[in-house]
């Protein structure tokens, strides 16, 4: 008699089922990675890049003001002995005036207020907000010869009998769409401004004496800057 043939199945072990998975090119969910590392790579780019312009053009800013700064100090000094930076008055209608720059002429004082800025500049003289576009930014603010008118009158308060001139003076690569507004220039015009300028009538015989004046009036303890940072603040 024949005997039976026996058949021998011989099972794989189910643990070797993913190797053979990878031996065989099929992807898993644990190797297809490289789509999401790359979209990972692109945003980090991205935020790297806005990173980089911000930062990159508040540096541009802070070099500009401090270039525009030492320009107008320097123009200041040839022009005249008395001369005050960053100071602080008591206000014409309370609180603290700071004021950028004063100078004292033969015919009377000029308020300055500095603006440092690159770009296009949209603004009028009776305009309560003016627009600063620099490439793609975008700010607006306050019209700096009502915001210096203030100023003017703290200085004119001390001294009345004074002629005060509102001054303000753009530093930096900046252009106006339109006419600029009277009393407005630009720093490189700041020296030649000062030579011709024509005050109103003045009966002053004793300058000395006004100078001195203005200078006495200066707040210039830390308690008062901290009060003006209040007022800036709570503004």
């Amino acid at each position: 008699m024949l005997k039976p043939v026996r058949r021998i199945i011989t099972s794989v072990p189910l643990v070797a089922v993913p190797a053979l998975a990878a031996d065989s090119g099929v992807q898993t969910g644990i190797t297809s990675i490289g789509p999401a590392l790359f979209l990972f790579t692109i945003a980090g780019a991205l935020l790297l890049t806005l990173v980089f312009r911000s930062v990159a053009n508040h540096v541009a800013l802070y070099v500009t003001g401090a270039i525009g700064r030492f320009r107008i100090r320097s123009a200041l000094a040839k022009r005249s002995k008395d001369v005050l930076h960053d100071f602080i008055l008591p206000g014409a209608y309370g609180g603290l005036a700071r004021i950028d720059h004063a100078i004292l002429t033969a015919g009377g004082i000029l308020c300055i207020q500095t603006k440092h800025f690159n770009g296009i500049v949209f603004g009028g003289e009776d305009e309560a907000q003016w627009t600063n576009v620099d490439g793609v930014h975008r700010r607006r603010f306050l019209n700096p010869l009502i915001q210096n008118e203030g100023r003017t009158r703290a200085i004119q308060k001390v001294v009345p009998d004074v002629p005060v001139e509102n001054l303000v003076i753009f530093t930096g690569s900046v252009e106006f769409t339109s006419a600029t507004p009277k009393n407005v220039i630009h720093v490189r015009e700041l020296e030649s401004y000062i030579a011709k300028h024509v005050f109103g009538p003045s009966k002053i015989e004793d300058w000395d004496a006004v100078w001195l004046t203005i200078n006495s009036a200066v707040m210039r303890d830390e308690a008062t800057r901290k009060d003006f940072s209040a007022q800036i603040s709570f503004g």
